[in-house]
């Protein structure tokens, strides 16, 4: 049987590895936690990023139907003006 301060001497070696290993299971883990924080931080910011591209492109879209529709309305008026005169121009013929 060991001596009372040899066997000291074992729990102490003994408590100082599993110290230790408990110490590289926490240091592990923060270093995952870190990558998982920093990952997240890159994912909103590349959400962010992509919310806002989506939305000027929804801006772009409705500010080319926007410009359509005006297109066609204009023409529209014209093709009117241009109908209202027919009759005009008819009437004018038959009176030369």
């Amino acid at each position: 049987m060991p001596s009372p301060p040899r066997q000291l001497r074992r729990v102490g070696r003994w408590a100082i590895k599993e110290v230790s290993r408990a110490r590289a299971d926490v240091g592990a883990m923060q270093s995952r936690f870190e990558s998982v924080v920093t990952n997240l931080g890159i994912v909103e910011e590349n959400t962010a990023a992509t919310r806002g591209r989506i939305v000027d492109a929804n801006y772009a879209v409705e500010t080319a139907n926007l410009s359509r529709a005006q297109i066609l309305q204009q023409g529209g008026v014209t093709m009117v003006a241009q109908a209202n005169q027919i009759p005009q121009a008819v009437l004018q013929l038959l009176k030369s």
